[in-house]
């Protein structure tokens, strides 16, 4: 058998698509995580909308990271811009999921999301390759 020498690497052009992937990934990562959490673990379903919260956060900086660093400048403009764009992907999946309505959580949901992406693309775009 031959190695395949040159096998095709996938690559996302845009910086908002690259980061809005991570974003999900991490996202599904945190979703797995709090459910081996409330299996295994003693974390109660009361507790679920903070961690929820926080995990949105989280994904949201590693995404607005991606984001800025594929971004040749303005890192927190291209990261908020990110987390604003997830926070509205995150209320439509929910809306359209489990019929969930707009509340006083979701201005929170918005406000971390805008937040967190936005210093992941400041961080991320100082650490971009020259």
């Amino acid at each position: 058998m031959n190695p395949m020498k040159n096998v095709p690497k996938v690559r996302l052009g845009s910086p908002m698509l690259a980061g809005i992937v991570i974003a999900a990934l991490w996202l599904a990562l945190g979703a797995l995580l709090m459910s081996v959490m409330m299996y295994a673990g003693n974390l109660k379903e009361d507790s679920l909308p903070a961690w929820a919260l926080g995990i949105h956060g989280a994904a949201a900086l590693c995404g607005g990271f991606t984001s800025g660093k594929r971004s040749a400048s303005r890192g927190w403009y291209h990261g908020a811009v990110l987390g604003l764009a997830y926070g509205l992907l995150v209320l439509i999946i929910s809306f359209l999921a489990a019929d969930a309505g707009i509340s006083g959580r979701t201005g929170i949901l918005f406000l971390i999301v805008a937040l967190a992406g936005a210093a992941g693309g400041m961080v991320g775009v100082n650490l971009k390759k020259s």
